[in-house]
């Protein structure tokens, strides 16, 4: 029987595409032809990427009426083509290049592949992918630099391990933490000139002390003046680089400012610190209109397994795929020190770790933390409450149990009917 579909064919009227590489651009129009009603007129033209050449795009597309401006992402040279014609009240799209893929056995070039997006786009067969506002980019711009001057500081930190043990200086063997108080003033030492191993053992402070023994022979090695100044330049470069983390870091509190409510909710997640929050809502904004449902948000993330069906026969579950890696790695990081908690999040990591592995539990419990993320931005009244690590056994436990029961039963011939005890 033929029914009705949800599918219409709209064709936009004033659409624009724009094939963009790193020196210029090519933009096509299609817009109504007026001298021959129901075709389309196209206008192809070649466009610098420098500022004064996207004014003069952005001013001939708004002369042109378009409604709609098509890019794909392609590297970071969409950003100030997009930033430049929102800015100028245009209605710029960026879409996934997955989704425009051209059809195979065609030529490509530059300016047929503009052609082809604007076609596709004209029909509204392409879907936005999710730019945050200007705000929220600024402050995805700092937390993303924080992370990589947090990586490049913790390679520093792995040089100079690595230095001491060329030098045969065994402290990291001694220490969990070179560069605690006593870890820096012994290295302050060594570059001074100390080479007495119980001058510096005598440098330990607090807990360190009761390991006196141990780093007096920890120090018998061959420290010499070349790994003095190859170490003075390492700790120079932590000590600069930490300086720089606190100043972003100090810039991102100002940016927060105005979110510091949201920021308290997710603080209060299970594994989720201040600076995990400020990374989640710096990836995935604040307005959850976005993200209909939040299994939106998962997908979108890649936090939810594709489906592979062909022939009526489900192949079985595929792989997340890659999704922003940096909300990946914050929300991986709540998840492991999730785990380690007493609470619901932290069963729920214990109970998938024994049956699928930590890895794919892991990978849960993030889901699971940006579900909750995804209902305390949906309802400004909402608050994060830990259901208790007890939760599965005094709620879905005991279900489980009865609906096993009541099936068993059903098998045998009985017809079942529960009423709960006195």
């Amino acid at each position: 029987m033929l029914h009705d579909s949800e599918d219409t064919e709209e064709i936009i009227e004033r659409v624009a595409a724009l094939d963009i590489g790193k020196a210029e651009l090519v933009a096509c129009v299609r817009v109504p032809n007026p001298d021959k009603p129901g075709r389309r007129a196209q206008e192809i033209t070649t466009y610098s990427t420098m500022t004064r050449s996207l004014l003069g795009l952005a001013d001939r597309l708004r002369a042109l009426g378009v409604t709609r401006v098509v890019m794909e992402a392609t590297s970071d040279y969409w950003k100030p083509v997009f930033y430049l014609l929102e800015a100028r009240g245009l209605d710029p799209w960026l879409v996934n290049a997955k989704d425009v893929k051209h059809l195979p056995g065609r030529p490509k070039t530059d300016r047929l592949d503009a052609v082809w997006l604007a076609k596709v786009a004209e029909r509204q067969m392409l879907r936005p992918s999710f730019v945050p506002p200007p705000e929220i980019r600024l402050l995805r711009d700092l937390t993303r630099y924080r992370v990589d001057l947090v990586s490049a500081r913790t390679a520093e930190k792995n040089r100079v391990e690595k230095l001491l043990e060329d030098a045969q200086i065994k402290l990291s063997v001694v220490a969990s933490d070179i560069f605690g108080v006593s870890g820096r003033q012994m290295m302050a030492a060594l570059l001074a000139g100390e080479r007495n191993p119980k001058m510096l053992a005598q440098l330990a402070r607090a807990s360190m002390r009761r390991k006196i023994g141990l780093l007096e022979e920890a120090f018998v090695g061959r420290f010499t003046d070349h790994h003095a100044f190859l170490l003075r330049t390492m700790l120079a470069r932590i000590d600069e680089t930490s300086a720089d983390i606190a100043a972003v870091e100090s810039k991102i509190e100002e940016l927060v400012a105005p979110f510091v409510a949201a920021v308290e909710k997710l603080d209060e997640i299970t594994g989720v610190g201040l600076t995990a929050a400020h990374a989640m809502i710096a990836e995935i904004g604040l307005d959850m209109s976005t993200f209909p449902t939040a299994a939106h948000l998962c997908s979108w993330a890649r936090f939810a397994p594709g489906i592979k069906e062909s022939a009526g026969k489900n192949k079985g579950r595929g792989s997340t795929g890659h999704g922003n890696p940096y909300l990946a790695r914050v929300l991986g990081e709540a998840a492991v020190a999730a785990s380690r908690t007493d609470t619901f999040l932290g069963e729920r990591y214990r109970r998938i770790a024994r049956r699928r592995g930590k890895k794919k539990a892991i990978v849960a419990v993030s889901r699971s933390i940006l579900v909750i993320v995804w209902h305390l931005l949906s309802d400004p009244d909402a608050r994060f409450h830990d259901l208790g690590s007890d939760f599965y056994d005094n709620r879905i436990g005991p279900e489980r149990k009865r609906r096993a029961h009541v099936r068993q039963l059903e098998a045998l011939g009985f017809k079942v009917t529960l009423e709960p005890a006195a």
